[in-house]
């Protein structure tokens, strides 16, 4: 059987999109990653910010023609996959409904299991990308498939377990929707920046208010908040902030999280409680970040950037389980609340950039088996390993309070359309959750009830899902187990679920983050129009704010998967339960 091998590829996908990144091709064959960052800095007037939105759009464009270049030559190189549609469905055993495995030998060097939840539809789509990737044609994207991109992922060194969410597609090195748990004390054990991505600490935040469907379809109050918000909060590429964000400041976001905020108006004292980690990830250092992520961080906070970014004003459609629902503060069909997706921006971008720069530098002299370039890692306890992850945990930290810094736009937003503070309004944060991060977690080994061990868990485009009584969950949630925010696609549901044990057994504590591609940006963009998705969105009520209108179809609900099949397969699978499910009013996006 053929040996399959590494597809070079640079480029942003997904919550990727923030930072313009093209791929330039180095002598030595070495995929090098170019990010163009946006020029401004702190508070600029009006002409100025439409001139460097302007040009920021301007880079976009090139870097996306340089992208498509790029996916060309990655094409005309890859090496082809010989073996026949058979060879490759029989490396694919299905387990159960739910749950598909793929045995060694699909792809080299597999040393930990590989597995898959889907359904029926999701794994025929699955192995169509699969099985479309071999013969004399080749594949037909300059990415792997992700069910290759799974497997690869389980042969790194030190990997106890490579587990693929219902949300998978494929990305940069991991599939999005990939979790992996590396045994901390595993001889050789690595940390990869591909398992978390370049949008560092991407992740949901979900507000509750007390006020009701409504009162948001009253005459002339649903346009106008949506008005508001995009007012409120800074939106598109090349925006910037009104907050003025010293170094000193930065610093200090860096290190500390959301603490650094807690004199300034933009958090609540009890925000920090129902935030992942406190709204702090341990271990983070502002030193080992770059001037030049602080500088493209200074401008960014408190900004919601593009592509699939957003904030929604979303109402309860179904309630699932009443008693969690109500341990949120969720108490009827109609109620209305608010989700912010979001993250790290260029600062997250940079560090990213950064370290992948060190990382080609640390494998050019201590070179490492690889199935895909874009797997570049590292040991753990190294020292480039060590910086990374601090400055990750910085970066992360960073997002924690660019997600509070649009909080306190967003009730402002609420305050000047209903007249009243926010407060009033109950505008409470229900839970905010990383999904692309690296963390040290105590986990069951895998096929044991008792043993633990030390598990850095990658997880990219992958929500944490613990379990009812896990001692990290703030005491009003360790009976329903911890809140898990699920964004659908532009105009559809999303999701509020909870986490289980059998996540804890079974997934590292993991579930999936939202609906999925399943169309690319460019094969959205080229499927479907514009304007007949903006006349979609009127037509279901909703009031849509988006700062370019030209390439509102590549967040069309038609490019992603049903959001409803993907919670469906994790409820269905016990990895996380169904609690609330939302309907959008008004999306603002960049």
């Amino acid at each position: 059987m053929g040996v399959v091998q590494s597809v070079l590829w640079g480029g942003t996908r997904g919550g990727e999109a923030d930072a313009v990144v093209g791929a330039k091709r180095a002598r030595d064959g070495v995929t090098k990653l170019a990010i163009v960052a946006p020029r401004e800095e702190g508070r600029v007037g009006k002409k100025a910010r439409k001139e460097m939105n302007r040009e920021a759009q301007m880079a976009l464009q090139r870097e996306r023609e340089e992208q498509k270049r790029a996916d060309r030559r990655a094409l005309q190189q890859a090496p082809k996959d010989l073996r026949s549609p058979e060879e490759l469905r029989a490396y694919v055993r299905v387990v159960n409904d739910n749950m598909i495995e793929i045995a060694q030998g699909l792809v080299p060097n597999m040393i930990a299991p590989a597995r898959c939840f889907v359904n029926a539809p999701l794994y025929r789509t699955l192995m169509e990308e699969l099985v479309g990737s071999t013969g004399e044609k080749g594949q037909t994207s300059a990415m792997l498939p992700s069910l290759k991109q799974v497997a690869n992922v389980a042969s790194l060194p030190g990997v106890v377990g490579s587990v693929a969410m219902p949300d998978i597609h494929c990305g940069y090195g991991f599939a999005i929707g990939n979790v992996a748990a590396v045994d901390m004390d595993a001889p050789g054990a690595v940390v990869s920046p591909g398992g978390v991505g370049f949008d560092i600490n991407c992740g949901m935040r979900l507000i509750r208010t007390n006020l009701t469907k409504e009162d948001i379809l009253q005459p002339g109050v649903q346009a106008k908040l949506a008005d508001t918000l995009f007012k409120e909060v800074p939106t598109g590429v090349g925006c910037s902030s009104s907050f003025h964000c010293t170094k000193e400041r930065l610093d200090d976001i860096l290190t500390h999280g959301m603490a650094a905020l807690q004199d300034t108006e933009y958090v609540w004292p009890e925000d920090a409680a129902h935030v992942e980690e406190g709204g702090c990830i341990s271990g983070a250092d502002a030193r080992k970040v770059s001037d030049r992520a602080k500088k493209r961080g200074i401008p960014q906070i408190g900004t919601l950037g593009s592509g699939n970014h957003f904030s929604e004003v979303q109402v309860v459609e179904e309630i699932f389980n009443p008693e969690a629902a109500a341990a949120m503060g969720i108490s009827q069909v109609g109620q209305v609340c608010i989700m912010i997706h979001s993250g790290s921006r260029g600062l997250g971008h940079q560090v990213c950039t950064d370290y992948l720069q060190q990382i080609d530098k640390f494998l050019s002299e201590h070179p490492l088996e690889l199935n895909d370039r874009q797997l570049a890692c590292v040991p753990i306890h190294s020292s480039i390993g060590q910086s990374y992850l601090s400055a990750m945990a910085a970066a992360a930290n960073f997002a924690f309070c660019n997600r509070s810094m649009m909080t306190a736009q967003v009730r402002s937003a609420f305050s000047k359309v209903f007249g009243k503070p926010a407060r009033d309004m109950d505008m409470h944060v229900v839970y905010d959750v990383c999904h692309n991060i690296a963390k040290i977690e105590e986990h069951l080994r895998p096929g044991s009830k008792t043993e633990t061990f030390s598990a850095l868990v990658h997880r990219k485009g992958a929500t944490r899902a613990f379990g009812p009584g896990h001692p990290s969950l703030p005491d009003d949630y360790k009976a329903c187990g911890q809140p898990v925010i699920v964004g659908g696609s532009m105009g559809t549901f999303s999701y509020v679920l909870t986490g289980t044990q059998v996540a804890m057994e079974t997934t590292f504590g993991s579930t999936c983050h939202g609906a999925g591609r399943q169309l690319s940006r460019v094969q959205a963009l080229r499927k479907l129009e514009g304007k007949d998705v903006l006349e979609a969105m009127k037509r279901k009520g909703i009031e849509l704010r988006v700062r370019n209108a030209k390439l509102v179809a590549e967040e069309a609900c038609e490019a992603y998967k049903d959001v409803s099949d993907v919670t469906d397969v994790c409820q269905d699978a016990g990895i996380s339960l169904k609690c609330v499910k939302l309907r959008s009013l008004v999306v603002v996006k960049g």
